[in-house]
Parts: structure tokens; sequence; C-alpha cells
């Protein structure tokens, strides 16, 4: 073999008798090694060198650049070129504060509005408004930026526009308070009289900001969006501010309360919820406290349910001033660290209870009769989140007027009020001149109802395919389903939210349910996607047969597919499983596997060795427990959970790479295992996506579990009365990836398509259908595509959402004892007389709900009892014997459903150790 370096035609002889080929070929590679890294390093000080000059390039152009705007605005001050170089150059607070003192001392600022040169002028000085605002809010206490805060004062105000400009100077000025007030103007006001702080009202800069508060507020008109949004974020910002009224100079404060229009308040009221949700917690004390020091009486009716909002998001006690010896001085902990600025507005709000204050505010709501529920609210309120002062609050309200007030109450809101005395769910409900009352369509439904079966129920259904109604081009199969979605629609809404009588959808009195029972297991060999015509109550309204009933018919479906299934030849599946990477050895041995056939599970430790153990079952539920626990994982990114975690496929785009629809896939697999092995599984589902396993269309109501936001924006838009293309929305939907914001056409070319009070029922429902089912297309049919395999659709279609989920999980209902002493199975020395098995279920029966749960997931890692009652648990519940040792606690082997108690003699020691082991969340742990 010829060298791979040097001369080629030496050859080296070794006389030695030892040969040096291995050292030699190291040496050779060591030095390719180093003059490639030589290389390398030289490749890169050329390229960083290039880099390093390259920005030094850029640095210095930039600098010519703004010398030369410097020079030709140094020309042309108060001209449009300078106007433009002002922007250019940027944040400079020189060159601003010169500008600003030129066009002052030349009263220059409207000079260029003339002409063609007005968009210009107006599009360059929104900018220069918000350079000037940034400027003032970056040193709020110096007096440089007065000159800019007069400039900012003039553009706001109406009358110095139309001095130099006439009747259309107030338009122009409308155009530049809506820009001011969209790009945040409020937030900087608010930083800037902050930052100036209580101490140094007398500050030169404080009536100027003063004056950019109150001046939006009296430009804009005020049944506009504009004046809307002004005064929200007026309120969110600026009544939020600590100690307000203290920190404006008196004349100021004066200005602020006359210019103010309060008078206007009520036209919050319906986004009083919003400002709400947005004003952080430890701010409402602050909101609080400047609204009473305004009390705007002419809103009243407002200003309480403002109030009222406030108070019912702070926390008990929250109004009382902390001391140093109340036990209640650490749940203010959510205020201001405890600093002055937090004390002195709960000072301040001590006279919120007092009676002259109360005595004003009911003297108000004489006048405002309207205004007398929110102030009962508002009462109420106060004293819940103040329970110190309740008894100054309600005593003032009976000496008001002789106690007149709470009889007037009393009279006007509680005797003629429903509750408490009419059972019938129709005084809850309410009622329009255009939609039944709850008791008629409590008749209607049932009608419906009673006709739907019947045509279902009927023998001969040839007639309903081909028959006509008389009198009508319509066929009874057409009336049929035009009932049947009639029905299914009340049902939905009454499984969402109850509203009919027990047993009001139910037929079990008129068959006999054993009968259906078998007639229906014997029609489960049928291979359609529906059950026989006779059957046609399962496939379309089947919450008219009883809840147990349908589940005993599922699990006829799946014991007679077993059946038919054991007498196939094939056996079991053996799989080997590894304890560290259990989600991904059950994908790459499964994903393909037929689940359905018996599965043993070989549990492989960490030293690669099998486990001992014969899988009889037991280990295989050790497997799918844990499993199930990994793939619905939110950390997982296949999955997220809405506010009431419940959980649903992510709509990423990362989730629908196609290895990842291959874990919907296998997930959708794994959970049609629970459904057909009775296996519970505790995890809930989204209810829109529940929908979908049982092929029905969402609805904007289930938005509500996705998007709380949106959905009350569409609601919103839904009951609109304004004008709806001053809402600016066009036919896109914005969503984020990659922390990338984009929108997506909802319809061709969308983003060109304004929503109109014609076409918004169109954009709503192309929205919530966007959201709930076109974003997680793929994920759901990849899911659903392996819950099929396991599990034929039909069966799954005689359930709604709630079952289907109860299903899944099993009954949120209270834990029977004697149900599961009655199906329970003993080891080693126990049986049923046995005096530590008599001590045991005497625990069991003095836990509470709460405690029954806790040792139900203890011994069968579910918190529910099974769906039919404890004879359902496979395996039975059992209890072994495990020594005499007290000191021991009681251990599970989750897999078997198996407690191994020790044989306490003491029911104290037995109920303290039981307790102890079932609150630690902890099974073969403690073995």
């Amino acid at each position: 073999m010829l060298p791979l370096f040097g001369d080629e035609r030496r050859r080296e002889i070794n006389l030695g008798g030892s040969s040096s080929v291995t050292t030699s070929q190291a040496a050779i590679l060591n030095q390719a090694r180093a003059r490639r890294i030589e290389r390398e390093t030289v490749r890169k000080r050329q390229e960083s060198a290039v880099t390093i000059q390259a920005w030094w390039r850029g640095i210095t152009d930039a600098r010519r650049v703004r010398q030369e705007l410097r020079e030709q605005f140094t020309g042309d001050i108060t001209g449009l070129t300078g106007l433009r170089c002002l922007v250019l150059i940027g944040q400079d607070d020189n060159f601003l504060d010169r500008w600003a003192a030129e066009v002052l001392s030349q009263g220059s600022l409207f000079g260029l509005v003339h002409g063609r040169d007005r968009e210009h002028w107006l599009v360059l000085m929104r900018q220069v408004f918000f350079l000037l605002l940034r400027s003032v809010s970056n040193r709020p206490r110096s007096e440089q930026a007065v000159s800019c805060l007069q400039v900012l004062c003039t553009l706001l105000n109406p009358a110095f526009a139309v001095e130099a400009l006439g009747s259309s100077g107030n338009q122009l000025t409308v155009s530049i308070t809506e820009y001011a007030v969209r790009h945040d103007l409020y937030q900087y006001l608010a930083r800037s009289i902050q930052s100036i702080g209580p101490e140094t009202k007398n500050a030169p800069t404080l009536p100027f900001f003063v004056e950019l508060v109150y001046l939006p507020l009296n430009t804009l008109e005020r049944s506009s969006e504009a004046f809307l949004r002004c005064f929200q974020s007026f309120t969110i910002h600026i009544l939020t501010i600590p100690l307000l009224p203290n920190r404006i100079p008196i004349l100021s404060l004066t200005a602020l309360s006359a210019k103010l229009p309060l008078s206007s308040l009520s036209v919050l009221s319906t986004s009083i919820v919003d400002l709400v949700s947005t004003i952080p917690l430890p701010s409402h004390v602050h909101l609080i406290a400047n609204l009473y020091a305004i009390l705007p009486l002419s809103s009243l009716k407002t200003y309480l349910q403002l109030m009222t909002a406030s108070l019912s998001v702070l926390p008990v006690h929250a109004l009382d001033l902390p001391s140093a010896s109340d036990a209640r001085a650490p749940a203010m902990s959510w205020a201001d660290d405890g600093d002055s600025e937090s004390e002195q507005p709960q000072k301040r709000l001590q006279i919120l209870p007092s009676p002259t204050h109360l005595n004003a505010l009911l003297k108000a709501a004489q006048h405002d009769r309207g205004a007398l529920p929110d102030l009962v609210s508002w009462l109420v309120n106060l004293c819940t989140v103040w329970p110190t002062r309740k008894d100054k609050v309600l005593g003032t309200l009976l000496l008001y007027g002789g106690g007149g007030l709470v009889r007037e109450i009393y009279r006007d809101y509680v005797r003629n009020s429903p509750l408490g005395k009419d059972e019938n769910m129709s005084s809850l409900m309410g009622s329009s001149p255009t939609s039944l009352t709850l008791d008629e369509l409590v008749a209607f439904s049932r009608a419906l109802f009673n006709i739907a079966f019947a045509l279902y129920w009927r023998d001969d259904q040839t007639k309903i395919q081909e028959g006509g109604v008389p009198g009508l081009n319509l066929r009874w199969v057409g009336v049929r389903d035009k009932i049947t979605k009639c029905l299914q629609a009340i049902h939905a809404r009454d499984s969402r939210k109850p509203f009919m009588p027990e047993n009001h959808w139910h037929v079990s009195s008129q068959i006999d349910m054993n009968s259906f029972i078998d007639a229906a297991n014997s029609s489960s060999t049928n291979s359609s996607h529906t059950f026989p015509l006779g059957f046609g109550v399962l496939n379309n309204i089947p919450f008219a047969i009883p809840f147990e009933t349908r589940v005993l018919i599922f699990r006829r479906f799946v014991e007679n597919d077993k059946w038919n299934r054991n007498r196939d030849t094939r056996g079991r599946i053996d799989v080997s499983i590894r304890r560290g990477h259990i989600a991904q050895d059950g994908y790459d041995r499964l994903a393909e596997a037929d689940l359905r056939a018996p599965i043993a599970i070989t549990f492989i430790d960490q030293f690669g060795e099998p486990e001992a153990g014969i899988d009889g079952g037991g280990v295989f539920k050790e497997f799918f427990t844990s499993l199930c626990k990994e793939v619905f994982d939110t950390d997982r990114g296949l999955w997220l959970a809405n506010k009431r975690n419940e959980i649903y496929p992510n709509p990423h785009s990362y989730a629908t790479e196609p290895h990842n629809l291959n874990w919907y896939r296998f997930i959708g697999r794994i959970l049609g295992k629970a459904l057909y092995k009775s296996i519970l599984v505790e995890v809930a589902f989204a209810g829109f996506f529940l929908a979908k396993w049982l092929d029905k269309q969402s609805f904007l109501d289930d938005l509500a579990s996705l998007d709380p936001d949106l959905y009350q924006g569409l609601i919103f838009l839904k009951n609109y009365t304004g004008n709806v293309e001053d809402l600016a929305l066009n036919f896109t939907v914005a969503i984020e990836e990659f922390g990338v914001a984009k929108a997506v056409d909802l319809i061709p070319d969308g983003s060109n398509v304004p929503v109109t009070r014609e076409n918004r029922l169109q954009y709503i429902y192309l929205t919530s259908h966007y959201r709930l089912s076109k974003q997680i297309k793929l994920q759901s049919e990849a899911f659903f595509e392996g819950l099929s395999d396991m599990i034929d659709p039909k069966w799954l279609r005689m359930f709604n959402q709630q079952e289907l989920q109860i299903l899944l999980g099993g009954v949120n209902a209270p834990v029977d004892v004697q149900d599961l002493r009655a199906h329970t199975q003993y080891g080693g020395l126990y049986d049923n007389d046995e005096p530590t098995i008599q001590t045991f279920w005497k625990v069991m029966e003095d836990f509470d709900q709460e405690q029954r749960r806790l040792f139900l997931r203890f011994v069968t890692s579910c918190s529910r009892p099974p769906l039919l009652g404890f004879k359902q648990l496979n395996p039975l519940f059992a209890i072994r014997d495990a020594g005499s040792d007290e000191h021991r606690l009681p251990t599970s082997s989750t897999c078997v459903n198996l407690l191994k108690l020790p044989r306490y003699t003491s029911e104290k020691v037995l109920h303290d150790k039981l307790l102890q082991a079932i609150s630690s969340g902890a099974g073969f742990d403690l073995s």
C-alpha cells in the first residue's frame, strides 16, 4: 500500500523486526488534523474581519447620513424638509427640543397644513407626536421637556387648529387624537405621572401631562367607538395610578375635575367585565379609591357597576388596614409590598362604608330608580370584601329613611321573585314574546320526541321511506329527519345545562329493555355504519334509551366482538417494554399490532433484564396506566389544555407533521383499547373534541371552552347594534406560530372582504369552524382513524359528549362502600369475617367522599368508581394479608386492583396508617 503523503518513490525498510506503520499513520492523521484546524482558524478570522469591516462601514455611513440629516434640518427647521429630517433622525432629545421651541416661537406648527402638503404633514406629525411623547416620558421632571409638552397639547387641542385652519382644523385634531389613543397615549402619560411622584407635584411638566389626560376625552365625539376606546384606556391606565389626586397640583386637579366628561361614564357599561379583567389585581384598590374621589353621581348606575366589578375580584379583607398584630396581614401581600402608596389608598377608602358616603349614594339612587339593584350589588360586594365593616353598612341601611329602603327592596325585588318558592325552572329561565317558555318547550319537545320514536320504532320502515305526508310534497322520512335534528339540538343544549324534567327523554316505561338489549346485541354483527332500521333509535335519538342500558349494550357489543375473535387461531402478542421508555417502546411495538388480541407485557429493568412475573392482566394495566400518563401529557406538545384542564389536539403546524400524526393514530388506538378492555382513563377531553368522535358539528357555544376571549368577541359582534364596518374586520383569522403572527384567509381574498352587518354571521361561523375544526382537522382524523381500528364508530354514536367522557373515565358519583365490599375478594389469612377486615370496612364507612376517592385512586389508579358499579371492575378489588407488622403502611398493586393490608389490631392505627398511605400519592413505592 502506497503512503498517503511524502515521496511515493522512496520505500522505507525496517530492519529492526518491529513495524512502525501504526505510529506513522497516527502521526500523519494528527498532522492532517492540525493543518485542517489551522485552515479553519484562518477562514474564521477572514470572515470575522469581513464582518467587522462591513459593520464599521455601516456605522460610518449611518453617521454620515445622520450628519447630513442634521445639516438639512438646521437649514429648514420649520419646513417640511426639517420635519422629514426630524422623523429620520429619530429619538434625539436635543433636536426635538430645538424643533419644538422653534415652531412655538414662530407659531408655525400648522403652517404646512394648507395645500398639497396637508397629507404629508399629517403623516409626519403623527410620527413626531410619538417621538415627543416618548422623549418627555423618559424625562418627565425635566424643564427642557416643557416645550415638547406644549407642542403635544397644541396638537390635541382643537381650539388651536380651528384658529389656524378654520372648521377643518377640528377634523385634523380628531385624526391625530384617534391615532394617539390607538398607540398607547395613556400608557405613556400614566408612566410619566407615576415617575414624578406625590412629593414633587410642583414639577413644571405636570400641568401639561394633566392637560394631555383630559384633552382627548373632550375632543372625540362621545357617541363614537374612538371615544369608548379612549375612556377605556383612561380608566385602565390613569384611574389606576396610586394616589392620583395627591400627585396633581390643586389648579390642575380642579381643571381635571371640570374637564373630565364623567356624565359619559355610562359608555363603559357594556365593557365593564373586559375592563376589570384587564386591570392587574393590585390596581383595583387604586381604581376604587380614585373612583370614589371623583364620585360621578351623574352616571351613578355605571359608577356602581364598575365599583362592584372591581370589588368582586379583591380578596376578603383587602381593604383592611394592615397592622403587625392583625392575623390577616399576610393576606395583603398581593398589594404593592405594603409600601406607603399601597397603604394610603386603603386609608382613603375608610370613608367608603361611612354613613356620609352611603347616604349620598342612597339619596342619588332614589332619584335614579334603575340604579337601585346596582347599589344593592355594590353593598353586597362591599360587605363580602370588607366583613369588618358589615355591621356599619347594614346599620346605615336600616336607619336610612326610617327603614323604608329595606321595605322597598323586599317588596320590589324579593317578594315577587320566583326563587325559593317555585320549583318549576321556567321561573328561572325568563321568556320573551318571540320565544317559547320553558313549560312550552318541555311539552313541544316531548311531542316531537314521541313522533320521532314512533317513526323509528315502526316495524314497516318501507312506508316511512316511501310514504308522503298528505297535502304536502314531503316524505315521512324527511319529516323524521327534521324532527330528529330539532330534538338533537334541544337535547344538546339540555346536556350542557340541564333544564328538562328528569326522565324527560326516556321511553323505558314503553318498551322491554331486556328484549331491546338482546335485539341490539343480535344486530351487532351488522357490518354497516348504522344499526338496522328497527334500531334507528340508537343511531339517531339514542337518548331515548337510559344511559345505563346503552352502556350494557356497548359492553355486549364488545363481548360479542371478543367472542368472534376467540375463534381466530392467532394467539396473544408478547411485548417487552423498558421501564424508562414506556411511551416510545409502546409506540414502536404496538403501533401496527392488533390491539384487540391479548397482549402480554414483560418489563425490562434498568440493567436490561426481564422483570420476574407473568402477565395475567395486571402487568398490562400497569403498562397501560403509565402509557396514558405519558401520551396525554401536555408537555409532549401533542395536546393543549383549556382553563378547565380539558385537553384537545395542539393546532400548531408542528403537530401535523407525519411522525406526530402517527402518534395521534397510536393514541387513538390506545384509547380504543381502554374502551375495549373497560379500563378507566382519568383524562378529560374538551367537549368540542369529543363531539368530533360522534361525527357531530361543533357550535359557537363550544368555542367558549377553547378561546373565551374570541368567543366573547364573536358574541359581541353578533349582538352589535352599531355600524359593523367601523370595527374594521375582514375575513381573516390571526394565528401565531414560532413567535410570528400571520393572517389566514377564511374565504378567497378574505383580507380584502370587510365584515358587514349582512355577512357577519358567515364570518362568525367561519371563524368558529376554523378554530374548532379546521385547525385540528389532520390531528383529529389521525386520532379517529386509530380509534376506529378498535371501536366501531356506530357504537360510540349511542352517547353524547358528556356520556362519552363518563364511559372513558368513570362516573363522578359517590363511592358506594357497600357495593365495593359486596364485590371484594380476599387472600392470605383474610376473609369477610376476619377482625382486621371488619375494622377496615368500618374505617371505610367513616371516610368522607374525598378520602374514599383517594383510596380508590390508591388501589385502582382511578379516583372514580366504575360506571355500572364495582362488579364491573376488572379484575375485582382484592385485599391480601401483608403480615403482622403494624408499623408498616398499607400498600397497593394498582395493576391488579389489590390492597396489601397488614393485620392491624387497633382501629385508630388502621385509620391513621391507611389515611397516610392514600394521601401520599404512592402505591408500589411504599412496598
